[in-house]
């Protein structure tokens, strides 16, 4: 899957958390993620947006959304390893919780069907 299909797919599939992600997918848009956070920290930088309110409310605004389409896509990413997605509960353990994801999410996707559907395209 290419960067550009990923971050289509994963926001065409925003609140979807039955499926399976590849971890191309799954990478892409983290990559994207990150990219877009250091260009719109950067724009408010320069502009000096930081201790402005709308700015504020715009933050939390994306924020919401991306979180739920990261959750959405780290639940896939998790099925399609075997997993269940509420192991991103693991999160609420400081440092050691997103270490194990990490790892859960960056190994190799399970071959064939799972329980949680057919192998992504």
């Amino acid at each position: 899957m290419s960067f550009g299909q990923s971050i289509s797919t994963c926001f065409s599939k925003i609140g979807v958390f039955s499926g399976r992600a590849s971890r191309s997918e799954f990478w892409y848009f983290y990559l994207f993620v990150l990219l877009l956070g250091i260009v719109i920290n950067f724009l408010a930088t320069a502009l000096n947006l930081n201790g402005d309110a709308w700015y504020g409310v715009f933050s939390a605004i994306i924020g919401i959304i991306f979180l739920v389409v990261e959750l959405s896509v780290g639940s896939r990413r998790l099925h399609d390893t075997g997993r269940s997605g509420w192991l991103q509960l693991l999160l609420i353990i400081p440092c050691v919780g997103i270490i194990i994801l990490i790892i859960f999410w960056a190994q190799a996707s399970k071959p064939g069907d799972n329980a949680h559907g057919p192998a992504p395209a």
